[in-house]
């Protein structure tokens, strides 16, 4: 199935909410008062691209690009993928592929050096799908520091 993404829009923010109340990306939900602060701010910054794909008024796939100026490597940027999620029902029928690609694209056009992503999914299909994309395995170490708070009674 061919997909196409599309940049967010403001008034996607409960399209948004729906999908992510349906994966299992993140136990912490925060009050709609809340999103709808970070949303509005999402929505005007100008080094953060949301893309999804919308089937028949439905979010099925997002997936956020953050770039980021460098001094570096000819001052080209950096660019950190976020948050790539599709509905549980709607997996591998190219959704998450359609809005990954619609990020990279992007940060191509944005003169990114490269994208970086973390997975902390232990699924092999999951990083099967991220490297047929042309994300590359074991060129870089990741490593995530935690405010001591949020630390508590996790292992890493």
């Amino acid at each position: 199935m061919v997909s196409t993404a599309r940049l967010a829009l403001p008034s996607d923010l409960d399209g948004m909410l729906s999908l992510f109340a349906q994966s299992e990306v993140s136990a912490a939900v925060q009050s709609r008062e809340q999103a709808k602060h970070i949303w509005q701010r999402t929505m005007a910054s100008d080094s953060v691209a949301v893309f999804v794909v919308d089937v028949r008024g439905c979010l099925v796939a997002t997936c956020t690009l953050i770039t980021a100026p460098n001094l570096l490597r000819g001052g080209q940027q950096h660019g950190f993928l976020e948050n790539v999620v599709t509905h549980p029902n709607k997996r591998g029928l190219g959704y998450g592929r359609a809005v990954v690609r619609a990020a990279l694209d992007h940060a191509w056009t944005c003169d990114c050096h490269h994208v970086l992503m973390q997975s902390g999914r232990t699924d092999p299909r999951v990083h099967s799908f991220y490297e047929s994309l042309g994300f590359l395995p074991g060129l870089r170490i990741g490593y995530v520091a935690m405010r001591p708070r949020d630390r508590v009674g996790r292992t890493l």
